[in-house]
């Protein structure tokens, strides 16, 4: 048995992970799937909310579950949350696995790692509307062709607005988080291979234990049995 954490992308929640965590849950594994703060049921908590309020987040998940010996998992944009929290807390870690997700280096900040058009066109436009908030981009829409439309509707209809300045706060280390192993799962069919591939490349170069599913990038939306596989795995072969 394995205790996991799993920390959602942008615009999403712990709900979206919901049926990879009843899955691991049959495999005998703890899960805990927090919401950051600004997003899912915790929407309606303001808009001035930045990294490192989601970083506080997760860290309150392990104080108050008292958890340890966890494989901290981080999708999308929560590779940025699990990397602050992991080189707060690694001691309590067993094993750091990004799932398709960014992995920031000390003084990165989640808009330094996206593409330039999200930058200098998407973020500034945004910011313009002066609620704080960044809609959910169609453009990251699930393909339609991945997923029933049900099941697309369903989650489109749950994202909320992310908090900007959890994308304009860049990420401080201490460097403890380098004591850690760490894990990459990579989205094979995702439809901009640029913005996660050199994360992948990174991982493979530098000798982490490295997994592929054949999805788009939200890969416990399109194919939760095989995440669910995938995390199985790696929750029994890395030490």
């Amino acid at each position: 048995m394995a205790n996991f954490v799993i920390v959602h992308g942008g615009w999403g929640g712990g709900w979206e992970w919901t049926p990879v965590a009843r899955r691991l849950r049959q495999r005998n594994h703890e899960v805990f799937t927090p919401t950051l703060t600004g997003l899912g049921e915790r929407a309606h908590l303001g808009s001035e909310i930045g990294l490192s309020n989601h970083i506080d987040d997760v860290l309150a998940v392990f104080m108050f579950e008292d958890l340890r010996n966890v494989i901290l998992c981080g999708h999308s944009y929560g590779g940025m949350v699990v990397t602050g929290v992991a080189d707060r807390i690694p001691e309590r870690l067993r094993l750091l696995v990004y799932l398709d997700a960014f992995v920031p280096n000390d003084g990165q900040a989640l808009r330094d790692l996206m593409p330039k058009e999200f930058g200098d066109v998407l973020l500034p436009t945004a910011e313009g509307r002066g609620d704080g908030k960044f809609p959910y981009p169609p453009e990251l829409h699930p393909p339609e062709d991945t997923i029933s439309a049900e099941v697309r509707t369903s989650y489109i209809s749950r994202t909320r607005p992310h908090p900007i300045a959890t994308m304009r706060e860049p990420l401080h280390l201490s460097g403890a988080i380098n004591t850690l192993p760490r894990a990459f799962v990579r989205c094979t069919n995702d439809l901009d291979p640029d913005v996660m591939g050199p994360f992948a490349a990174r991982a493979r170069a530098e000798g982490w234990p490295y997994r592929e599913i054949a999805t788009a990038h939200d890969l416990h939306l399109i194919d939760p049995d095989e995440t669910t596989a995938i995390l199985d795995d790696l929750a029994t072969s890395v030490a």
